[in-house]
């Protein structure tokens, strides 16, 4: 981050000297600007009302009994000392699935607001220490617009956005990382200095025990900024931030030494160790090389995340220079800054390809929910060469140029929004059938329950690929008998049809 004192900025003045004009960027500042956060909010929306019909799959059916039965501290402490370590992780679990059906349906739309807000503020701050006058609205159009695609341009928008396991450990652990620099952003005395410092360590510890991804991707970032902070930060604030960033940097190591440390995380290595090779192995490194390439290839080659441009060159075109005497502004030097920026992302995803292939192996692929905690980065330096390039049109460009320029951006943001509807919309279809049909199995299963059936059959409903017992052709059991302690059945049977509400008890056992 590039913040500097403003002495003497170059400025352009906001208000000519013979009074207000109704420049084309004035009209696009006062007329048009707002109505373009509508169709990314619209989308939220959406894809927050569409969250009433998520239900529980996958690990969610051992999350839910186990906080059930012994409380968030018991899944917890499962995670720690059984599951994987992640002790941040379990919190924000415990936390959604102490509310069974009820807090898969509402995360959603609580993640998604508090993302938007996260980004929101960051933008806002962002713009503040730029030392430029923003038109009103403008960090709700970019925070909205940067959501819209990192949500739901991906190739998978359930494990993303809907599916509350993933979603903690590689989508809203990215947005909480970047939210950690608020503090920074705004340290204006050394109380706040010191508050930024604490933050950071804080925050650090807690991402060192949430996701290993978001963890690399900070540190990858962090490194960064403190070996090229004499190229970017200027000297009177150059040690503060090289301080706040090993600060952050140390808050990590801790976090990753408790997780590393960990008896879960030691079972977790037991459990892949049989049928993996090390990440640091030549074969890994390579195979991990080959697999990120293809993952480039599909991000690259997805056209909605020119929406960030988009709203990134219509930041640049509208906001104009100010002096402000209390503020801090960055150094224009665009091309140093989109260069880093781009660096951070490609090592950074490499380096994430490298510690999951080996237990995905080839699936690293496919498996885009891992691509989030350094897809959110990968928007950020999009939107911000978009303003750069806004900025230089706006400079040398004459007016009709800018009035152009304005208006193919906007076109664009919101022809890249609009264009999600689709996939939103057939996604929202299959989750409302699977919700009818999980519903009516609930009914059932727990009518089963009712009657004293020890065993009842059980009928897989995925959903955009996600795991549920008896998978590949009946095959693959897990996560069956989480399934059968959810409705405290001793075992799940595989069933091909869809049991009938009100059907007999299926079967009895002994205790």
């Amino acid at each position: 981050m590039t913040i500097e004192a403003t002495s003497a900025p170059r400025t352009e003045p906001s208000i000519d000297p013979g009074g207000p004009r109704r420049t084309p960027t004035t009209r696009w500042r006062t007329l048009r600007l707002p109505a373009l956060s509508l169709p990314p909010l619209a989308l939220l929306a959406v894809a927050s009302w569409l969250g009433r019909y998520v239900r529980p799959s996958a690990d969610e059916w051992c999350f839910i009994p186990n906080v059930r039965d012994h409380g968030i501290t018991g899944l917890i402490g499962t995670f720690y000392f059984t599951d994987n370590g992640r002790l941040g992780n379990g919190l924000l679990v415990g936390l959604y699935a102490q509310f069974p059906v009820a807090g898969h349906q509402w995360f959603a739309t609580v993640s998604g607001v508090i993302m938007l807000v996260l980004l929101w503020t960051v933008t806002a701050q962002l713009l503040r220490v730029a030392a430029v006058e923003a038109p009103r609205g403008t960090a709700l159009l970019a925070a909205s617009t940067m959501s819209a695609v990192f949500l739901f341009a991906t190739p998978n928008t359930y494990k993303t956005f809907y599916w509350p396991a993933a979603s903690v450990s590689h989508t809203v652990a990215p947005v909480l990382a970047c939210a950690a620099v608020i503090p920074l952003l705004r340290a204006r005395s050394s109380r706040g200095r010191y508050r930024a410092l604490a933050t950071a360590l804080a925050a650090g510890v807690f991402m060192g025990t949430l996701s290993e991804e978001a963890s690399v991707v900070a540190l990858v970032t962090l490194s960064v900024l403190v070996l090229s902070a004499h190229h970017i930060v200027v000297p009177r604030l150059r040690r503060f931030v090289r301080a706040w960033s090993l600060t952050a940097m140390a808050g990590i190591g801790i976090g990753t030494l408790l997780l590393v440390t960990s008896p879960g995380f030691r079972t977790r290595r037991t459990r892949y160790d049989a049928d993996r090779t090390s990440m640091l192995a030549p074969d890994s490194l390579m195979n991990s090389l080959r697999g990120y390439v293809r993952i480039l290839e599909t991000v690259l080659t997805t056209w909605h995340y020119l929406g960030a441009i988009a709203v990134g060159v219509l930041i640049g075109l509208l906001v104009r220079g100010r002096t402000d005497r209390h503020g801090v502004f960055l150094p224009y030097r665009p091309l140093l800054l989109t260069a880093l920026g781009a660096l951070t992302v490609l090592v950074s995803g490499y380096l994430c390809t490298v510690i999951t292939y080996p237990v995905f192996g080839a699936r690293v692929v496919t498996t885009e929910r891992t691509w989030n905690d350094y897809l959110l980065p990968y928007i950020l330096v999009l939107t911000a060469a978009g303003a750069f390039a806004g900025r230089a049109v706006r400079r040398r460009g004459r007016r009709t140029g800018v009035t152009v320029s304005a208006t193919a951006a906007a076109a664009l943001c919101t022809a890249a929004v609009l264009a999600l509807f689709v996939p939103l919309h057939g996604l929202g279809e299959d989750m409302q059938v699977r919700a009818a049909n999980w519903d009516q199995q609930d009914r059932y299963l727990r009518e089963q329950t009712e009657h004293g059936a020890t065993v009842a059959p059980y009928k897989p409903l995925p959903v955009s690929k996600m795991l549920e017992p008896f998978s590949n052709g009946g095959r693959k059991v897990w996560p069956a008998q989480c399934v059968a302690d959810y409705y405290h059945l001793e075992k799940v049977t595989h069933a091909v049809e869809l049991p009938g509400r009100g059907a007999a008890p299926a079967g009895r056992g002994t205790r």
